[in-house]
């Protein structure tokens, strides 16, 4: 268990026991994060480096506020009892459609109590136990990779690289890498190329065109995910390029400022492309009830970041298994409150 976790009483089960691991990651993450009781953006506008949004963090906010407009029709009327939530996703069969999205740089962005490889197995390990998967995330500092790979491998290919728009070659030998790992799915998240912090550290990134991204994905042979979706047009650019999956992202409000909520675009870039790519989306998603909004908007599955962050920070991999076995049951509740035995059964027809 990292350093910073010993001594932290984890309970059975309850408030309390989030409240002790949100209690220990407010202390370790003092300076960088302030585990305000709503993860809006509004306390660390700006903050980047750091767990802010950029700018005046509208984008950070507005996930929220789009997320927060949509209304879901109470249902109790109905035969839907044992509700289960697992799913499929890229061939690999998860207890729910959630996933730990790509968070790296533990030094610069946390507040650095723990290290890099701490954080990473906590996030890794932890979704694992949850019965799901954690994306690792890639930096200018070779050491966010090198670590998530090893978390990856220890987890015998239970996790998703994400690899940074940089050079094709070095994108190549990365995706190398992380095959040999044994991740069973790789992705890039295109929407780093407005990363602030990687010019400032002297790496930057670039976009890609479509024959370009289409020429990488034909040279890897894993599933590719395309982060950083926010329109239908990019969403069929990246389906024609080869894509097996998108992340409709606007990288937590931290590349460019006033975009619109992720809840906003979701439901017009699923209509261009669902059912012929696996549709995820981040963004301003804190509970159970957050994850069947954004089902029901159009997506296959979701990724949370920041409070998985805080999770691992404050509770190492029973933190994050808490919390995302906290959100399990949440959707649970909102599932039978809303008449849907299934993920199939979930649509657009459960919003007001």
């Amino acid at each position: 268990m990292p350093q910073s976790c010993r001594g932290l009483r984890y309970k059975l089960n309850g408030v309390f026991q989030m409240k002790d691991i949100r209690n220990n990651a407010r202390t370790l993450m003092k300076g960088s994060c302030r585990v305000c009781p709503v993860c809006n953006g509004k306390a660390c506008a700006g903050e980047v480096p750091g767990m802010g949004g950029l700018g005046a963090g509208a984008s950070f906010m507005s996930n929220l506020t789009a997320l927060a407009s949509v209304r879901l029709k109470m249902r109790v009327i109905h035969d839907a009892a044992d509700v289960d939530p697992a799913c499929e996703i890229l061939g690999q069969q998860l207890s729910m459609p959630v996933l730990a999205a790509p968070i790296g740089g533990v030094s610069f962005n946390m507040g650095g109590a723990i290290t890099e490889g701490e954080y990473i197995r906590a996030v890794i390990h932890g979704a694992r136990e949850a019965g799901t998967l954690g994306c690792i995330g890639d930096g200018v500092v070779d050491i966010i990779l090198d670590e998530g790979l090893a978390a990856v491998r220890e987890a015998h290919g239970a996790g998703i690289p994400f690899i940074k728009p940089w050079t094709d070659a070095e994108m190549l030998a990365k995706l190398e890498r992380a095959a040999q790992a044994g991740a069973r799915i790789v992705g890039s998240d295109l929407d780093a190329i407005g990363l602030v912090t990687l010019a400032k550290m002297g790496k930057p990134v670039s976009p890609r065109g479509q024959s370009r991204l289409r020429s990488l994905i034909e040279k890897c042979d894993l599933p590719f995910v395309i982060k950083g979706i926010m329109t239908p047009e990019d969403a069929l650019l990246a389906l024609d390029a080869g894509a097996k999956a998108i992340v409709v992202s606007n990288h937590g409000g931290r590349v460019l400022d006033h975009t619109p909520g992720t809840a906003e675009v979701l439901p017009e870039v699923a209509r261009a492309v669902k059912g012929k790519l696996c549709i995820l989306v981040d963004g301003g998603i804190r509970t159970g009830v957050d994850v069947l909004k954004m089902l029901a908007l159009g997506a296959d599955a979701v990724m949370i970041g920041r409070p998985v962050a805080v999770a691992a920070i404050g509770g190492g991999a029973a933190g994050v298994a808490t919390y995302l076995g906290k959100l399990r049951s949440e959707l649970i509740s909102a599932m039978v409150l809303t008449g849907c035995q299934d993920l199939s059964s979930i649509g657009a027809h459960i919003l007001c």
